[in-house]
């Protein structure tokens, strides 16, 4: 009798510990809040346009899987856990490990997520690879493998995903033979030609000069935030955008206004001696899918495209603001981070106009500072190493954010003002904080609130809430870009380093706030609902 006892209270005791595991992933599934996207513009397409929307859709659908591979491995895998949070919360992450938790495991039987993810052999060492003679091996478009007798060798995308990218090549081959956007048409052809090549310059090219179309596609290889071993190999992933033609007119006059920006930067002038090209694109758009790279964990909400210095020095960029899924981050997110953060007195300053051009000059300022070293140690990119992404995204972040005061100033920004634009720009770093260290942007995140508090931005009221001063934090914005362009100016890998490490990390006053947003329920990010 007494076994059976300590039967039943073992099966109790572990029935507990499941039940309390999936409690807690629940609680993960819910900090995000579901938003069904959809748009008015969708419902404005001719039936052959949305025909073409089909198309993009499927061939998404395809980047989806392909970024299962790249990130995860076999999806098969997460498919056949049991319906539960488990399973739903490894579908919002691509995998066992946690976005917004610096990449922990949540899954039984998984460990820590390989830095290189599937993109490298996983018994791989970094000095095996680096005596690796390839001239490929860093390539954005290929992945390394071990031949029959176990050496490395690399393979390209056309080849490792062959199958999966032939059938995305006639889904678009079909949507080019439907469109009558020679611009789409275009790019489309151009885009199919590099998935068979990895040659993508061409169709970058052609992408930029698609300024007509009343909607939008972005898919490939791009971003190479998932490979954290190198930063060398580029995720694949896809949006589908309608172009808010409206809201996109009002800012088509900015692009003209980048060389002068560039000029103004708070640095010594041999440090911004860059010209922006003016044929950069500037515009609105509602976000309809999502798939792969930019689906994972939390969601983009702006674009700026193509990552090719050539495309930059040759064309600008395009810089794609995402305004549906950018105000379902402020409603959902930010407002009320501020109702538990901020001084009731300053919740005024919180606006959600102030939040779209804080992140629109996010993505403008990607494109100011210099490309080349002042010194002689080649690109701001090869001379800033592993620290490129993550100084990248902290002079983007403070450099949008000068960028929208110089331009409340001038009157050329008429709708908010300045301490608008700085309160939001907090509460919207704090939005990000709760990301974790896990990527460039959390590190990049965190660097910036931490110079911010330090320079005395905003202090805490007795009840612990924030105050700003934003006379300091005006100068702070001033001595944080003087002080990040100069450091990639110079290529300055070691100090780069140093001070990330001292930096980018969530002191405990501010984790002590995060934890305080998260028992109030507040969402971490979104996850989508595709409604059409």
């Amino acid at each position: 009798m007494k076994k059976l006892y300590i039967l039943a209270a073992t099966a109790i005791a572990v029935a507990a510990c499941v039940q309390s595991k999936d409690s807690a992933l629940q609680e993960k599934v819910d900090s995000y809040a579901v938003v069904e996207v959809s748009s008015p513009l969708y419902d404005a397409l001719s039936e052959n346009d949305k025909k073409i929307v089909s198309l993009f859709r499927q061939a998404g659908e395809i980047m989806d899987g392909l970024f299962w591979k790249q990130t995860f491995g076999d999806k098969a895998l997460i498919e056949a856990l049991p319906e539960g949070p488990a399973k739903e919360y490894a579908l919002i992450n691509y995998g066992a490990w946690d976005h917004l938790d610096d990449n922990k495991p949540f899954i039984e039987g998984y460990g820590e997520k390989p830095l290189g993810c599937q993109y490298y052999p996983q018994d791989m060492t970094v000095e095996e690879f680096e005596a690796f003679e390839d001239p490929h091996k860093l390539s954005l478009y290929t992945v390394v493998r071990r031949d029959g007798n176990g050496a490395l060798k690399t393979v390209w995308y056309r080849d490792e995903y062959k199958e999966e990218l032939d059938k995305v090549c006639a889904l678009l081959e079909e949507a080019a033979a439907l469109t009558t956007n020679e611009g789409m048409k275009k790019y489309l052809t151009e885009r199919v030609k590099a998935f068979r090549t990895d040659d993508y310059l061409a169709s970058d090219m052609a992408w930029m000069d698609m300024k007509d179309c009343n909607m939008d596609l972005v898919i490939g290889p791009i971003e190479n935030y998932d490979d954290h071993l190198f930063e060398a190999k580029a995720a694949y992933e896809c949006f589908i955008l309608l172009k808010d033609e409206k809201r996109s007119a009002n800012l088509a006059k900015y692009v003209g206004l980048l060389p002068t920006l560039q000029t103004m930067l708070p640095c010594a002038p041999e440090y911004k001696t860059f010209v922006p090209g003016t044929s950069s694109d500037l515009n609105v758009y509602d976000a309809i899918f999502y798939a792969g790279d930019c689906n994972a964990g939390s969601k983009t909400i702006a674009i700026n495209l193509p990552n090719d210095e050539r495309v930059h020095a040759a064309k600008g960029a395009r810089r794609l603001q995402l305004y549906n899924s950018m105000m379902a981050k402020f409603n959902k997110i930010v407002i009320p981070i501020g109702e538990v953060l901020m001084d009731p007195s300053q919740m005024e300053y919180l606006s959600a106009d102030a939040f779209f051009w804080n992140v629109t000059f996010h993505e403008v300022a990607h494109g100011l500072g210099v490309k080349q070293t002042v010194n002689g140690r080649g690109t701001v990119d090869e001379a800033m190493g592993s620290e490129k992404t993550t100084w990248e995204e902290a002079k983007a972040d403070i450099l949008g954010l000068f960028m929208v005061r110089e331009l409340i100033r001038m009157g050329e920004i008429t709708d908010i003002t300045a301490e608008e634009s700085i309160a939001t720009f907090i509460a919207g770093i704090v939005r990000s904080v709760r990301f974790g260290s896990a990527s460039s942007h959390g590190k990049a995140n965190m660097m910036c609130f931490n110079y911010m508090e330090d320079h005395g931005a905003f202090t805490r009221n007795a009840e612990g809430k924030y105050v700003i001063d934003f006379e300091k934090a005006s100068a702070a914005i001033d001595s944080w870009s003087a002080l990040i362009l100069e450091t990639q100016a110079n290529g300055n890998f070691e100090f780069a380093q140093k001070y990330a490490a001292e930096n980018a990390s969530i002191r405990p006053a501010l984790a002590a706030e995060v934890a305080k947003v998260n028992e109030a329920g507040i969402p971490r990010d979104i996850v989508f609902d595709f409604a059409w």
